[in-house]
């Protein structure tokens, strides 16, 4: 990476922008990649004088640094053909891809260029992912270039950029074709993989660095600056500290230096708490002496109402390749690393949580409350305001974080839910989340017209989101505390089958209805261990589940049961139930649970009524049993969640679905064509839409008058329903706008035109449609949030859909399994699977209609919201009778394959 900037630097304009990226380099630096201008040619020639000759040799072949000026002067110049990228590395140039398509625009040929000093860490394998994905959007099909034998750099990258490159020898060098569409399997695991690694290299030299300053490290011991200061030395960081104040020679016993410019040898972290007016000189300062990151403790900026210091903040460490902590923050820490670079009052037990808070006085809570209950921190970030470093960073960091056994985050807003969305389904796969979303309660958007958009506010986006994530969302601080001391120091429960063993009835009826009420089962235990405890329990004990040992139990009592029902294989988790002082004491009691479950390979848990905290090294104690069954709840879900069975294969891309894609934005872009503002398409438009997703919807004829109505039902030729359509039209049936059974064509032709008087100007025509007999009435939707992405729906439909408001929800992609689960949580599912001896119906159609509906709006940004109300299910499949679908100039989503922070 290159240490200096051009006498002439580059314009940078800011990363979000169309067309140009932040992105994290292996080393943890970032890089700006954006389009070429025609301004770059002076920057590009420096870029020509700084290459090797070798590199010059590698690139063209011949000429030596003359070919490479000439080169730059083309590809600046008026007429030029192809599309090339640059990536600025800390404001310099420090390489230029680009292609140059054929004639027929299908092919390209393509070229790469590093400055010598941006080698090896991964600018090469950045800029061909970036230009690939352009291409692919541009309409190139296939790459093509030609590599010389020797240059084993590029051979490397290509190898191993995770798409199908053929390589070949021919005439002396080697000829790759990379085809580009569609896109090669394992091409998303492999931007994942590095794009992690860059990741967590960026985050190690904040949470491991090997030097810090503290900038405004005042004498005041009551100063923000001198409470760091004194904790990075409490602490016992193991690397230089350095105190930064121009008017002090000595701090907290350490040397002072009149700025960062003046600290002897390199430093890796600066925390900055300097009055906000002071900020930006600082960060200049940083960015000038090759700081690696910058913790700003400082308030004043965004959340003051100043977003414009923020963002030049933001732009100042990204040109320098810092990463930000904050504004507005408490700072960092990490008990592996020795590092308390915060201004806690306290500082952090170490332990195996890893904890981030956007709000300062949740974090400092929940730092003083794992402390308490035995539990502790790996390491903690405040993230303040955000600017920068981010849930998603920190989850990359954690994800093989060996000090790291459960990830804990209070957040206040998502930066980049999707991404977020797609790392924590990644490292939930290992290490559970937990998460406080504050910000529930919303008033919604009142715009909408249809059920399903108006159902999905945006906290259950949030909630269908992160439950596709495996992340466990919890009510609030207690509840993340409760669930993060069972995660962290047992092993996962293998079913939701509990015993339940305690001294007292109230307490351990209270806790077999909390397991009822959470869908555990306390079932009876096995003969064979229930002949056991008679051996092992006293005569008073009443041997069930829950066993109670009555208030005589003693401890080694309390440890013999205990041990003998975790021998019971029908029980996944054993939940002590004590309370004090009863038996042998607290203390003593307490020392018998720890020693009964110390070897156990089950989820064993305690409720020491009155007490919270582990019971020994690796017992989860709790006050009281709802506490200690909700947490077990959770545990017991998340592990459900880690064991589904893969279903990659049912979301394969197949070429008909590509082509049912291409046909379907079609149809989208000729209705924006035509309707700039957006619209909702006719009926039988949008039914069109729907069957090229496999969607069943019912034959419907538009009509417009009374007798085109009556003609339609004589075609029919059997009961029809008649339904008023209009854009305005959402409730039909509470303004007479649909009629059912009705018989004759005259019969048609009266309900029509008392229907016209009835609904008004709102009804611009209507539809007849064949009566359906029987059949179970459901409502299928879906909304698209510009943030969150798509949201799908299921519930009871019909006139009942917003009155019993039953309702599940899901982020796609949605496989078969998925969808059969949605339906499964619907408090009406039994009507679908044979209730009270009704036939069963074809509940997997419906599923299938649900899957469908994901795959509609993941292909169609523009697809604002969508309603099939109702579906009716039968025996013989599940049909669509009422369909909208809103139009809208969507923004289309972020692509996955393109790496950039946000």
């Amino acid at each position: 990476m290159a240490a200096t900037t051009d006498s002439s630097p580059v314009p940078e304009p800011s990363a979000n922008e169309h067309g140009e990226y932040d992105v994290l380099l292996r080393d943890g630096g970032i890089a700006h990649v954006r389009p070429l201008r025609p301004g770059d040619r002076a920057a590009l020639h420096g870029l020509a004088d700084r290459i090797s000759e070798r590199s010059a040799y590698l690139r063209f072949f011949t000429g030596g640094a003359g070919i490479a000026h000439r080169y730059m002067d083309q590809i600046t110049g008026p007429g030029r053909q192809g599309h090339a990228l640059v990536a600025l590395v800390r404001g310099r140039v420090a390489g230029i891809a680009e292609y140059f398509p054929d004639g027929e625009g299908r092919r390209a040929e393509l070229a790469v260029l590093l400055d010598d000093t941006a080698q090896s860490h991964g600018l090469g394998t950045l800029l061909l992912e970036h230009l690939a994905l352009d291409a692919a959007e541009h309409g190139i099909h296939e790459l093509t270039g030609d590599v010389l034998p020797d240059n084993m750099a590029m051979i490397h990258v290509l190898r191993d950029i995770g798409m199908d490159v053929e390589l070949r020898f021919d005439s002396g060098v080697v000829r790759l074709s990379l085809p580009l569409s569609p896109p090669a399997p394992g091409l998303q695991a492999s931007i994942d993989a590095r794009d992690h690694e860059a990741g967590r290299a960026s985050l190690t030299r904040l949470l491991s660095p090997r030097s810090v300053a503290v900038i405004g490290a005042s004498r005041d011991r009551g100063a923000i600056g001198h409470r760091v200061l004194r904790n990075l030395v409490d602490g016992g960081f193991p690397g230089p500290i350095h105190p930064v104040n121009p008017r002090a020679r000595r701090v907290a016993g350490l040397p002072c230096h009149p700025g960062i410019r003046d600290v002897p040898g390199p430093v890796d972290l600066a925390v900055v708490a300097v009055p906000a007016r002071h900020v930006l000189d600082v960060a200049r300062e940083c960015a000038e002496a090759g700081v690696a990151g910058l913790v700003v403790l400082t308030a004043g900026f965004a959340e003051s109402g100043d977003p414009d210091a923020e963002k030049e903040l933001l732009r100042i460490c990204r040109r320098a390749g810092m990463r930000l902590v904050g504004p507005n923050c408490l700072g960092i820490a990490s008990t592996a690393a020795g590092l308390n670079a915060t201004f806690l009052g306290r500082a952090p037990v170490p332990g195996r949580v890893g904890l981030m808070s956007q709000s300062g006085a949740v974090a400092a809570g929940v730092v003083d409350r794992l402390g308490a209950l035995g539990l502790g921190l790996s390491s903690f970030v405040s993230a303040g305001n955000k600017a920068d470093v981010s849930g998603n960073d920190l989850l990359e960091y954690w994800e093989d974080d060996e000090a790291t056994d459960v990830i804990a985050l209070y957040l206040e807003s998502f930066g980049n839910p999707r991404k977020f969305a797609r790392i924590a389904r990644r490292v939930g796969a290992r290490k559970p989340i937990l998460l406080v979303k504050s910000g529930r309660s919303a008033s919604g958007d009142r715009a909408v017209r249809s059920h399903t958009a108006a159902a999905a506010t945006p906290d259950i986006a949030v909630e269908a989101l992160v439950r596709a994530s495996g992340v466990i969302r919890v009510d609030g601080v207690s509840e993340l505390l409760d669930t993060a001391l069972l995660l962290a120091t047992q092993p996962l429960p293998g079913g939701p089958r509990v015993a339940i063993v305690g001294n007292s009835g109230g307490p351990e009826a209270m806790a077999a209805d909390a397991c009822e009420r959470q869908g555990l089962t306390v079932p009876p235990l096995c003969e064979p261990v229930r002949t056991r405890l008679a051996e092992r329990a006293s005569t008073s004990a009443a041997l069930g589940n829950p066993v109670d040992l009555t208030a005589a139990a003693g401890a080694r009592e309390f440890g013999a049961v205990i041990k003998t029902v975790l021998g019971d294989p029908g029980i996944d988790a054993v939940l002590v139930v004590y309370t004090p002082p009863f038996g042998s004491g607290l203390d003593r009691t307490r020392k018998a649970i720890a020693d009964a479950a110390r070897h156990a390979d089950k989820t064993v848990l305690a409720c020491v009524v009155g007490h919270d905290g582990l019971i020994g090294e690796r017992v989860p104690g709790y006050a009281f049993p709802e506490q200690a069954v909700a947490a077990l709840a959770r545990a017991v879900r998340y592990a459900r969640w880690r064991d589904r069975p893969a279903e990659e294969d049912a979301l394969a891309d197949r070429p008909d679905d590509r082509e049912t894609a291409r046909a379907a934005r079609e149809f989208v872009r000729a209705q924006l064509e035509r309707h700039p503002e957006g619209c909702w398409p006719a009926p039988e438009e949008t039914a069109g839409l729907l069957r090229l997703y496999g969607l069943n919807v019912i034959e419907s004829v538009e009509v417009d008058g009374p007798d085109e109505a009556a003609a339609a039902a004589a075609r029919i030729a059997g009961p029809v329903a008649l339904k008023a359509t209009g854009p305005e039209l959402v409730h039909k049936s509470d303004v007479g706008g649909v009629r059912l059974g009705l018989g004759t064509p005259d019969e048609v032709r009266r309900a029509y035109r008392e229907m016209a008087l009835a609904v008004g100007p709102a009804m611009t025509g209507a539809v007849v449609q064949p009566m359906l007999d029987g059949g179970v009435e459901t409502i299928v939707g879906g909304v698209n949030y510009p943030a969150f992405g798509p949201l799908v729906m299921v519930g009871m439909g019909g006139v009942a859909a917003d009155l019993l408001a039953d309702r599940a929800f899901r982020v796609p992609p949605i496989t078969p399994a998925a969808a059969t689960e949605m339906i499964g949580e619907l408090r009406c599912s039994p009507l679908l699977y044979g209730y009270r001896g009704r036939p069963p119906v074809d509940a997997g159609a419906l599923a299938g209609q649900i899957a469908a509906v994901g795959r509609l709006l993941e292909d169609l940004p523009d697809v604002a919201e969508l309603d099939l109300n109702p579906v009716i299910v039968t025996a013989d499949g599940a049909v669509a009778v009422d369909v909208k679908v809103r139009l809208a100039p969507g923004t289309p989503p972020p692509s996955p394959l393109r790496r950039s922070l946000r």
